[in-house]
């Protein structure tokens, strides 16, 4: 059984954005929005996932994972935006 890796982004309530890849995505984001990540996102708050994409090959989503980083906000917000023009929040009634 094959492996699913995830990069996902996060935001703020102001739109700050967090980028990062992981193979439990429910865990990761409960983690995040619990405030149980120490860094950047807790202190951000950042915690609505607004993207995400998967794949099994854990090579492509570090690279994919690292691509975005790199890239400009305006290019992130295109990127969430295409999918999810009002930032919803993808996970809200996940934990309930």
């Amino acid at each position: 059984m094959k492996k699913i890796y995830y990069v996902y982004i996060l935001a703020s309530e102001s739109k700050v954005i967090y980028t990062g890849m992981t193979n439990n995505l429910e865990t990761r984001v409960y983690q995040h929005k619990n405030k149980l990540v120490e860094g950047f996102s807790n202190n951000y708050n950042t915690y609505k996932l607004v993207w995400y994409d998967e794949t099994d090959d854990v090579t492509a989503a570090i690279d994919l994972e690292k691509r975005i980083k790199g890239w400009l906000r305006k290019k992130k917000v295109a990127l969430i935006e295409k999918e999810n023009p009002k930032w919803k929040d993808l996970a809200k009634n996940w934990f309930k």
